[in-house]
C-alpha cells in the first residue's frame, strides 16, 4: 500500500507539471501573437506596391507601375468616367507652411483609361466618380498617385506631421481614413501654416 500511494502521488505531480508547462506554453505563445500584431496595426501595406516613392515635392503623379497597383487598390481602368455614385474631397498638403500641389491627372493614364479615383486639375480636388461606394481611402489615393505615406511621413518628409479633417486635428492613421463627401483634408508637415483650412468652397461640386 506505502508503495502504490507514492506511485500514485508521482503521477498527480507529473500530471500537474505537464499541465502547468502547457499552461504557460499557451500564454507566452498568446502573448507573442499580440506583440507581433501591434506594430503592424501602424502599418501601411500599401507603400510595399510597385511604382510608391519616398521623394521630396513637387510630386507628378506615377504611371510608370501604375496598371500593377490598380487591381490591388481594387480600382478599375474605365474608358470613361462613371457617374453613378459621385463625390468630392479637397487635399491640402504643406511642408513648413509652404503649399504643395497636389497635380492634375492622379489616376488619370494618358487617353487609355480613367479611374474612379482620380484628379482632373491641379487644384487638390479629389474626384471618386464610381458605380457603386467601395469605401475609398486616403491611402488608396496617395497608393494611386505613387506618394508613400505612413503615420510619420508623407513622401520623403519623415519629421511627423498633423492632418486635419475640417479643421479637426487627427489621431488615427490617416491611410485608412474613408473619403466622404466634401471633406477638407490637409496634412501639416513640420511647422504648420498661420491657420489650418477647415473649408472648401463646394459651389457646382
Amino acid at each position: 500500500m506505502p508503495i502504490i500511494a507514492a506511485l500514485s502521488l508521482v503521477a498527480i505531480a507529473a500530471i500537474a507539471a505537464a499541465l502547468y508547462f502547457a499552461l504557460r506554453g499557451n500564454g507566452s505563445n498568446n502573448a507573442a501573437t499580440t506583440t507581433r500584431s501591434t506594430p503592424s496595426a501602424a502599418v501601411n501595406p500599401l507603400n510595399r506596391l510597385p511604382g510608391i516613392r519616398k521623394i521630396k515635392a513637387p510630386w507628378p503623379p506615377e504611371y510608370a507601375h501604375l496598371n500593377d497597383r490598380l487591381t490591388p487598390l481594387d480600382l478599375d481602368a474605365n474608358p470613361t468616367e462613371v457617374l453613378t455614385y459621385h463625390i468630392h474631397q479637397h487635399l491640402e498638403i504643406f511642408v513648413n507652411g509652404k503649399k504643395v500641389d497636389v497635380p492634375a491627372f492622379i489616376g488619370i493614364n494618358d487617353s487609355a483609361y480613367i479611374t474612379e479615383l482620380h484628379t482632373h486639375a491641379p487644384d487638390g480636388i479629389i474626384h471618386i466618380e464610381a458605380p457603386s461606394n467601395k469605401h475609398y481611402t486616403l491611402g488608396t489615393f496617395f497608393a494611386e498617385w505613387g506618394i508613400f505615406l505612413s503615420n510619420r511621413c508623407v513622401g520623403a518628409y519623415c519629421q511627423g506631421y498633423k492632418w486635419y479633417v475640417n479643421g479637426k486635428a487627427q489621431t488615427g492613421s490617416p491611410f485608412a481614413h474613408e473619403l466622404n463627401q466634401h471633406e477638407q483634408i490637409v496634412f501639416a508637415v513640420g511647422t504648420p501654416p498661420k491657420t489650418i483650412p477647415s473649408t472648401y468652397n463646394w459651389t457646382g461640386l
